[in-house]
């Protein structure tokens, strides 16, 4: 049986975006960048909401696949290889290979793909991930804590949302990032 896992990037008091919207403190380096490419391979499916979604389009211009940097150009085919379901009730035409739209999340149907996978199945967005975390269909939480306090915006955790957690995984990088993996106690 897959995994569905919630991988994010947040700020030190739990934001991925500051109070404008602002999100260019998180940009990995390249240690991070590679490290979290490993994290990714795996993934076979990303569950998405239209706002991540059109943040992560930017993987399939073909010029990523020409960048300096291996890392990116490592996860522009990671990208490109992976199934994407982004849930939109405005987006029609997703405009790329690989990806289909769905209308609303249903927690039951999500966790039914997961069940049926043979690959990893990734959520991200957090009000894509909030409704999956609330549900209780997460199995991990991959989390990378940026070295910075932004003072408000969007949460990376669901208010009135309580999980045990088990901490499976742990790692501290060179630029201050700190990675921790944790199960979700069942």
């Amino acid at each position: 049986m897959a995994l569905l896992t919630c991988t994010g990037i947040m700020s030190l008091d739990g934001y991925v975006a500051d109070a404008s919207g602002s999100f260019a403190w998180s940009a990995p380096d390249e240690e991070v960048h590679a490290f979290v490419d490993d994290l990714e391979r795996p993934v076979g499916t990303f569950l998405l909401g239209r706002r991540v979604y059109e943040v992560m389009r930017v993987w399939d211009d073909p010029a990523m696949l020409d960048d300096e940097s291996p890392a990116i150009r490592d996860y522009a085919r990671i990208w490109r290889d992976v199934d994407k379901v982004v849930y939109s009730t405005t987006l029609d035409d997703p405009g790329v290979a690989r990806t289909r739209v769905e209308r609303s999340f249903d927690p039951v149907a999500a966790r039914a793909l997961v069940d049926g996978a043979e690959r990893e199945v990734g959520i991200g967005g957090p009000t894509l991930a909030a409704q999956a975390l609330a549900a209780g269909i997460v199995d991990e939480l991959r989390v990378f804590v940026h070295p910075v306090l932004v003072g408000g915006g969007t949460s990376f955790y669901p208010a009135g949302v309580r999980l045990d957690l088990e901490l499976v995984d742990e790692r501290r990088f060179t630029g201050g990032v700190v990675y921790t993996r944790y199960r979700v106690a069942r």
